[in-house]
């Protein structure tokens, strides 16, 4: 915003359109999240253990932790599977599902589109209006 202010008389740059684009990106997003945060949660957890099984074990932890390394991931798996089964069931009950979660995410996708969109326009008639 503080570009904009310093910058009155001339058209908006593409960094001031970006930086406008982003922050009603940004709000959209969190109205989102708010409107569903169980869907935010359970992308939040699928991230979670998405990044967790991406990490390499180190030559360190294996030779550290042994037998006791294989009885925790076991044991990890096996509460990582409860829980993922609760959560289905959960949002189940919930009548929350995948095609709800695709169609809040089109959502904000449609709502990032018509917000860059709406900030083009919004230049453009700040322009033409000091033209």
């Amino acid at each position: 915003m503080m570009a904009r202010q310093q910058n009155t008389k001339e058209s908006p740059s593409a960094r001031e359109r970006a930086i406008d684009a982003y922050d009603s990106a940004r709000e959209r997003t969190q109205e989102q999240v708010d409107g569903s945060p169980l869907l935010a949660l359970g992308g939040g957890l699928a991230l979670g253990a998405l990044v967790g099984a991406l990490l390499p074990r180190t030559r360190a932890e294996q030779r550290l932790m042994g037998k006791a390394g294989s009885r925790i991931t076991t044991s990890a798996r096996d509460a990582f599977d409860a829980a993922k089964e609760a959560g289905r069931e959960k949002l189940s009950e919930l009548n929350i599902t995948r095609d709800a979660g695709a169609s809040a995410v089109q959502s904000l996708i449609d709502g990032i589109g018509e917000a860059a969109r709406s900030s083009g326009q919004a230049a453009v008639d700040a322009v033409r209006t000091k033209g």
